[in-house]
């Protein structure tokens, strides 16, 4: 890629992550290519279809959300893990409004641009939820699929204003439900961890 492509394609995601923060997923492609300060063209030979531009800004995203299940696994205790990945979750739809919808199509849909780091989301909360049920603190009655559709929920929920400022306490709740073997302890614990 020469020079000013890269340029330009850095300053496309850059562009695209701040509109997409404030907008959401519906934002215009050509309201990015304005404010990137480059033609429609020019993101379009870049991106072809909004999905690609996605792929693009997600997946590094993805990738990092897919990195941090991977440290949690190793660090932390089962239950432990579990919660701070729902925390996870949360801060990364927050700061992506409107992609739960996206990754729960693309979830589906093995021809998806975003497949792949959804399958990888999907894979780590699963090896997550495993964890916690071999150690006992996690309900045995789900697997990584429910899981997955609880964590998309919320998720969308979340991206509703009148669910944001609720956020932190639908996570305890749903933490609640899925660790029903948790010590009273661990869960206070974790709690004034969350308010700090």
């Amino acid at each position: 890629m020469r020079a000013d492509a890269k340029k330009n394609y850095s300053r496309l995601l850059a562009v695209a992550h701040d509109v997409v923060a404030k907008h959401g997923v519906d934002a215009s492609m050509r309201d990015i290519a304005r404010r990137a300060d480059v033609g429609l063209a020019t993101l379009l030979r870049h991106f072809p279809t909004r999905e690609a531009l996605f792929e693009a800004l997600l997946c590094t995203h993805l990738d990092k959300l897919t990195q941090k299940a991977n440290e949690l696994e190793t660090s932390n205790s089962p239950d432990e893990a579990l919660v701070s990945w729902f925390r996870e979750w949360m801060a990364f739809t927050q700061s992506h409004r409107g992609v739960v919808a996206l990754m729960a199509s693309a979830h589906a849909n093995a021809d998806s641009a975003l497949y792949a780091s959804c399958a990888a989301v999907h894979s780590a909360s699963a090896r997550l939820l495993l964890r916690a049920q071999a150690e006992g603190t996690a309900r045995t009655d789900m697997n990584g699929d429910d899981l997955f559709g609880l964590m998309a929920a919320l998720g969308w929920l979340v991206d509703l204003p009148s669910f944001a400022p609720r956020a932190d306490h639908l996570v305890h709740i749903i933490a609640d439900a899925i660790l029903p073997n948790r010590s009273s302890n661990d869960i206070e614990k974790q709690r004034a961890e969350s308010e700090r």
